[in-house]
């Protein structure tokens, strides 16, 4: 009898820390999902891009620093 009223009891505590486990699974992945995340991934090809815009704009410097020399040595 006390087993059953023990098992009872224990059923009882049990409950309310499932909803309690799954209400608070629920507020995290909403917070979660609001949050403006990007993946390591996506991090990194954006750096990659980056890296490769900033490579193309110096090539694209120094062609018109030679333009203008050009442009200066014919005067």
């Amino acid at each position: 009898m006390i087993e059953t009223l023990l098992q009872a009891i224990l059923e009882q505590v049990d409950q309310p820390k499932k909803d309690l486990e799954h209400n608070l699974r629920a507020l995290l992945n909403e917070a979660v999902s609001k949050m403006d995340l990007v993946s390591k991934e996506e991090l990194d090809r954006q750096r990659t891009a980056l890296n490769n815009a900033n490579l193309r704009l110096n090539e694209l410097l120094q062609q018109v620093e030679v333009l203008e020399q050009k442009i200066l040595n014919k005067e």
